[in-house]
């Protein structure tokens, strides 16, 4: 029975020591982009336009001259801002006004309308923004950031500004994209004549490893659409999973996901509905595509369920910060691969090295590439012809 129990014990701690030994993942930088050198501890949680129809807002509760402006394009489902909360926390904390517009009413929202209605609820936050005194948005420094059905969404946005003047994003960050209708009897998010896209515009889409295929089609279609910008300003990335140490880094469709309870949607109130006019007819008719399919409701209760971890520093928070600089700064795709701090990903506590992101610009078929400027080519033997005869006659007459 000793022996037994001995054998027991041990069995039991040679399972718990891989995981108590292994290597641990790399943590949130000290400083830099991604880092946590806060200077902003107080964040602002409000919002605007009303119950059924606004955005949630988040910026510092200091008051600079300007904030470059972040537009968060949630995923179809995932209207709680708490699902994205240590993303948006981090960017709010960095100087960053946040707009989270609540574009869809799950249940009761289809997503034939939710362009419209994103456009309508961001117009609505900048004009209640505009002379607010700790918001300061900076409208020549705007980025929009999408997550799954948000990208097409983001894109669509951008397509539309001629009409709706709403600021140019200078930058398109889009995570995972996918919820792209290819007709109108599709469940899924209609795309615009992508092609008016500002041509200005730095556009990065970002996928994990896992899952990916229909992502990656959803981004080439995404960066053929966008013909009227060249493809040196578009970027292709790729976030992997690294299981060397423990916790393991998995990049599944959710990997943008951040939940923080502070941000959560219940703890920040929107201003109520105005009173319904008795006699107004209503006109609201459910239908099918209103519900979450299966698929959009386990994203949903994943991005609810996963951890803020080396994806989110390195992957998403840090990459978002260092494009968003280069965009604003008007330099292209090519500025950020030739970074190597752009797709490094830290090492694991023993020093092994994180799989890192990959970053390509794409090859899209009818669209010209900017080719770099090269300088001229080294010529080889480019010594006098009396420093040539020297050399032969040193090596005994060899030519």
């Amino acid at each position: 029975m000793r022996r037994s129990l001995i054998a027991l014990v041990f069995f039991g701690s040679s399972l718990a020591a891989p995981a108590s030994l292994a290597a641990t993942p790399p943590q949130q930088p000290e400083k830099g982009p991604g880092g946590r050198d806060y200077k902003i501890t107080d964040v602002v949680k409000r919002g605007t336009g009303t119950a059924s129809s606004g955005s949630y807002v988040f910026h510092g509760g200091d008051t600079p001259a300007s904030r470059p402006v972040v537009v968060f394009f949630h995923s179809w489902g995932a209207v709680n801002p708490g699902l994205y909360g240590g993303l948006i926390d981090h960017l709010a904390r960095r100087g960053y006004l946040v707009i989270f517009p609540r574009f869809q009413e799950v249940n009761r929202s289809r997503p034939a309308d939710a362009t419209a209605r994103a456009e309508d609820l961001i117009f609505q936050a900048l004009t209640a923004l505009a002379d607010d005194p700790q918001a300061r948005p900076d409208l020549t420094r705007v980025a929009f950031i999408g997550h799954s059905a948000g990208v097409p969404l983001a894109l669509n946005v951008a397509a539309g500004i001629q009409v709706t003047k709403l600021p140019a994003p200078k930058l398109i960050f889009g995570l995972v994209p996918g919820g792209i209708a290819s007709n109108e009897k599709e469940r899924g998010i209609m795309l615009r004549d992508l092609s008016t896209v500002d041509k200005a515009t730095l556009l990065i889409t970002m996928n994990g490893d896992r899952e990916h295929l229909p992502s990656d089609r959803a981004s080439r279609g995404l960066f053929e659409a966008t013909s009227g910008i060249p493809a040196t300003r578009k970027l292709f990335m790729r976030a992997s999973s690294d299981d060397h140490g423990y916790p393991a880094l998995t990049a599944t469709l959710a990997f943008p996901g951040s939940p923080k309870a502070g941000y959560d949607a219940a703890a920040i109130k929107l201003p109520p509905d105005p009173p319904r006019d008795p006699k107004e007819r209503n006109t609201w008719k459910w239908s099918a595509d209103m519900a979450l399919s299966g698929p959009q409701t386990i994203l949903t209760q994943q991005l609810g369920n996963n951890v803020t971890d080396t994806l989110d520093y390195l992957a998403v928070w840090r990459t978002f910060e260092i494009a968003a600089d280069a965009a604003f700064a008007g330099k292209d795709a090519t500025a950020l691969v030739r970074d190597p701090k752009f797709i490094d990903m830290g090492t694991w506590s023993d020093g092994w090295p994180v799989r890192r992101l990959s970053a390509q610009m794409p090859k899209v078929e009818g669209q010209e590439e900017e080719k770099p400027e090269r300088g001229p080519r080294r010529r080889l033997n480019q010594a006098p012809a009396e420093s040539r005869e020297s050399l032969i006659q040193l090596l005994g007459g060899r030519s």
